[in-house]
């Protein structure tokens, strides 16, 4: 099994974070992991995307233009990443923001409305973590056990009292994950 993905959206969204959790993920569950992060120097407000390959093999290159899966949180990504799915790959996406739907008939196209259910939660911070939710529920190549280990990895100690919350967030994509 290998998944190459991109995540990419706003820096600020959390999109090197869903990557860096993504990547301890597999770590923590003996796969071979390959984390290369992607942003302008604007930081927050600026684009940022993060590419993490999840493999049983050994990985040959970091460096890709086509992806097994694109998770897309704004849509200058959208326009930038859509056509870099492989055919019979997977896009999942934050509705919030995108003025122009995905559109390609040969990918899985998923929405997780991940920034409204945030905000009903009274949380905008953990919508990043209600999209990583909904690839884990299309595509479950760590365990939820694994994804909690891969929290405590990257969150800094002072942050571990947030991972319940996380995983709280996570479960909730899963559940409201849809086809496009």
């Amino acid at each position: 099994m290998t998944e190459e993905i991109i995540i990419a959206g706003f820096g600020g969204q959390g999109v090197l974070s869903m990557g860096k959790i993504l990547a301890y993920s597999g770590i923590m569950q003996d796969q071979e992991v390959a984390w290369m992060p992607s942003y302008g120097p604007e930081m927050r407000g600026g684009t940022a995307n993060v590419t993490v390959i999840l493999s049983d093999e050994r990985i040959s290159s970091p460096v890709l233009t086509r992806y097994d899966t694109a998770i897309i949180l704004n849509q200058q990504s959208m326009d930038k990443f859509e056509e870099a799915v492989k055919p019979g790959g997977t896009l999942i996406y934050d509705p919030n923001g995108i003025t122009r739907e995905p559109s390609r008939a040969d990918i899985h196209i998923y929405k997780v409305e991940g920034t409204r259910l945030a905000a009903e939660a009274g949380n905008p911070k953990i919508f990043n973590m209600i999209v990583l939710g909904g690839f884990l529920k299309i595509k479950p190549i760590v365990i939820i056990d694994n994804v909690e280990k891969g929290l405590e990895k990257s969150l800094p100690q002072r942050h571990h009292h947030l991972i319940p919350m996380n995983i709280d967030a996570i479960r909730s994509g899963m559940e409201h994950v849809e086809k496009a």
